[in-house]
């Protein structure tokens, strides 16, 4: 038999020996990363501004991995995935998210009696809520229904039960998303039908199917907004309302064909069963021993928020509208662009590992948009990254992608200056570094270039296309770049160990505070603390720059991690150890520079802590430190959790820590499954082994990995 086969009979294994009993799914909370922080204890100061800190912004309605259809609740508008647990209304059950103020698509409601277009939420208890992955349930006080849902990868299923006596209505708030909404339409298309469409962050289409027959769609408005009330015949009829809603992004013919491919001729407890199984999949193919049942909560659900993100946009057919408008069809499924800035640190590698798939078909799509937005493969908010995400898949051994076609678009974005390229490249190719404006007292929330941040990152991603360029054989531009990923040393300042901004004439900037947070200003959302030790290409060279060797850099480590927090207060930041903050991304790989100093013991003090504390924060035990940035939070747990990180994600490697569980299955998506186990108690590594062999150094390779043998972690 197989190593293969072994492995595959490995996941149906896993996955059938938790039924029927406690399955993977039942230990993820998707309202985990729900709450809002407001203690000090908890923020690391006392708040002073009115503005709700943000959480992790994550919604807790019902999705598959993935997916096109993210079917949750909205308690309030333009916050984040639009879902808030301290909130007690809900204004509708929208039909996109991601958890970054956009989306939110078309969101309905079901409503009885008189409507006011200005005075139609209805009251919620959490007390009568439910959530599992697939699978979301409220009862809403004002109109006495239970609503719940759940959903297909392009389609979704709301069951709404009425008290007997009151007659059902269909609300939907076309007007209305998380962007501003341009245009919309709904109307009746047939004796049970309703179709149209809302233009907000792209053109959604839906073709909706009633178990009631319709009878009109009402516009009701007043001075301020209008809103579309559903009315159906016999409605007193004492069965729930059911609405199966097809969805696409190219028409609503479209929307009707993903609607007859995947939910046509099938029941409410059929497709909920269905996601319920598909998410069990995934899941299985990490499965730990050992641990608390809190740890495996906070593993499974971290697991399960990591696979949220790219979203599908192509239909059953793979047509998709693409950048230029146009209705496209390449043969792969269309997803949206990956949060760069954030989630290219582990969750895309995560997503290469369990799902590579979905991970070749948004290296296409990326490509696609690249080749039709002027030729830059895209950007996130502040960073590039995507070189580091495409060399990372393609040296894991991913690789049904046109590696040059994308390659291509990398060389441009870190060679050519352009709109839709690297900000501030011309001056980081002429000299090396990115100068930052001249001037003093900035505020935290103002915005500049950045630039201490951009010119660090700027060498990582010159760094990953270069391994690029050396796999493609041009041997020209991986000279070129490689003798660029050094730059991260040319903002680095001797006399205070931190990196620092310049001014154009190549001095330094004098008002200078490490301990001071900026938004943009010569940081990208840190302080000078949070911005220290970036290089994962090249940490010994880092190390080096310290006049006192080992020993300066570990009393700067033991300082960033004591240091007090001097209680600064900014919306997108929380979650101390000192001046660490693992509520934002700048400093997620610092705590592993101890190794690199040989203490290895004091990282895992410190990624034990952050695993133990920031997770589960909160008076309800559901906040995360921080926003979740498209799963890269979540991410960050379940490696550091199975014992292996991702500190350089564009090299096909892991540091290997100490794991919380005992023992970690691990099946990769070819079938290959490789065992971590845990020897020992204690933070300190004694010895690492693989298949009996002993490894030197803290790393091993993917290839390692996929040979699919045991890795031995002796600890004291």
């Amino acid at each position: 038999m197989t190593k293969h086969l072994i492995a595959l009979l490995t996941v149906v294994v896993l996955f059938s020996c938790n039924r029927p009993g406690k399955q993977l799914t039942d230990y993820v909370n998707p309202f985990l990363g729900t709450a809002t922080l407001w203690e000090p204890e908890d923020l690391g100061y006392t708040r002073k501004i009115k503005e709700r800190t943000w959480g992790a912004e994550v919604f807790p309605g019902t999705s598959l991995p993935n997916a096109m259809v993210q079917l949750s609740p909205v308690t309030q508008f333009r916050s984040g995935a639009g879902y808030q647990y301290e909130d007690t209304v809900i204004y509708g059950f929208s039909h996109t998210n991601k958890g970054h103020w956009n989306l939110l698509h078309i969101p309905v409601l079901p409503v009885t009696g008189a409507i006011s277009a200005g005075d139609y939420a209805s009251k919620f208890s959490h007390q009568n809520e439910a959530a599992a992955p697939g699978y979301y349930q409220v009862f809403l006080e004002r109109y006495g229904v239970n609503a719940e849902l759940t959903s297909t990868l392009r389609c979704g299923y709301h069951k709404y039960t009425f008290k007997d006596s009151d007659d059902k209505k269909l609300l939907a708030d076309m007007t209305r998303s998380n962007n501003r909404v341009t245009e919309w339409n709904i109307q009746k298309a047939g004796e049970n039908v309703f179709t149209g469409f809302q233009r907000a962050e792209g053109k959604m289409y839906f073709y909706a199917v009633s178990n009631f027959e319709i009878e009109q769609i009402e516009q009701v408005g007043d001075s301020i907004r209008e809103v579309s009330v559903v009315h159906f015949k016999d409605s007193k009829d004492k069965k729930p309302l059911e609405l199966k809603i097809g969805f696409s992004f190219v028409s609503v013919e479209n929307a009707r064909m993903n609607l007859e491919e995947e939910m046509v001729g099938k029941n409410f407890e059929q497709v909920r069963k269905e996601a319920d199984d598909t998410w069990g999949r995934l899941l299985s193919k990490i499965n730990v021993t050992g641990g608390t049942e809190r740890e495996k909560g906070l593993f499974y659900s971290c697991l399960y928020r990591s696979f949220l993100w790219p979203a599908l946009r192509s239909d059953v057919n793979y047509d998709y509208t693409d950048e230029q408008g146009n209705v496209a069809n390449g043969g792969f499924h269309n997803y949206t662009d990956p949060s760069f800035w954030d989630d290219y640190r582990n969750k895309l590698v995560l997503l290469a590992m369990l799902s590579p798939d979905v991970t070749v078909d948004v290296i296409k799509s990326i490509t696609d948009k690249g080749e039709k937005r002027g030729g830059y493969m895209p950007t996130f908010f502040h960073g590039d990254h995507a070189s580091a995400f495409v060399a990372g898949t393609y040296l894991r051994g991913v690789k049904d992608f046109d590696l040059e076609r994308a390659y291509k678009l990398l060389l441009k974005n870190a060679t050519v200056p352009g709109r839709r390229g690297r900000p501030y490249l011309d001056e980081y190719m002429e000299r090396g570094w990115i100068a930052e404006k001249d001037t003093t007292n900035v505020p935290t929330w103002d915005e500049y270039k950045a630039a201490v941040t951009k010119t660090v990152e700027y060498a990582y991603d010159d760094y990953a296309t270069a391994l690029i360029a050396k796999e493609l054989g041009k041997k020209e531009d991986y000279n070129m770049l490689m003798a660029r990923t050094g730059n991260y040393k040319n903002l680095f300042d001797p006399s205070t160990g931190f990196w620092r901004g310049r001014i154009d004439d190549g001095s330094w900037i004098v008002d200078f505070d490490p301990y001071f947070p900026y938004y943009a200003y010569m940081y990208r959302e840190a302080n000078a603390w949070q911005s220290l030790f970036f290089a994962p290409h090249d940490p010994e060279g880092m190390i080096a720059l310290y006049p006192g060797g080992p020993e300066a850099v570990e009393k700067k480590l033991d300082s960033l991690f004591s240091e007090p927090w001097r209680g600064y207060e900014a919306h997108n930041m929380t979650g101390f150890i000192g001046n660490y903050c693992h509520g934002n991304q700048p400093d997620h790989s610092v705590p592993y520079t101890y190794y690199f100093i040989g203490k290895q013991e004091k990282s895992q003090v410190i990624v034990d802590s952050i695993m133990n504390h920031y997770y589960d924060m909160g008076a309800e035990r559901l906040a995360y430190s921080g926003m979740d940035d498209a799963g890269e939070m979540s991410s960050w747990y379940v490696f550091n959790a199975i014992g292996l990180y991702t500190y350089s994600p564009a090299d096909p490697e892991y540091i290997i820590s100490v794991p919380l569980f005992d023992k970690v299955n691990f099946v990769l998506d070819d079938h290959t499954a490789f065992t971590v186990s845990k020897k020992g108690n204690g933070k300190k590594i004694t010895g690492i082994t693989y298949g009996g062999e002993k490894l030197d150094g803290w790393f091993i390779s993917h290839d390692k990995l996929k040979e699919g043998k045991e890795l031995v972690i002796s600890v004291e």
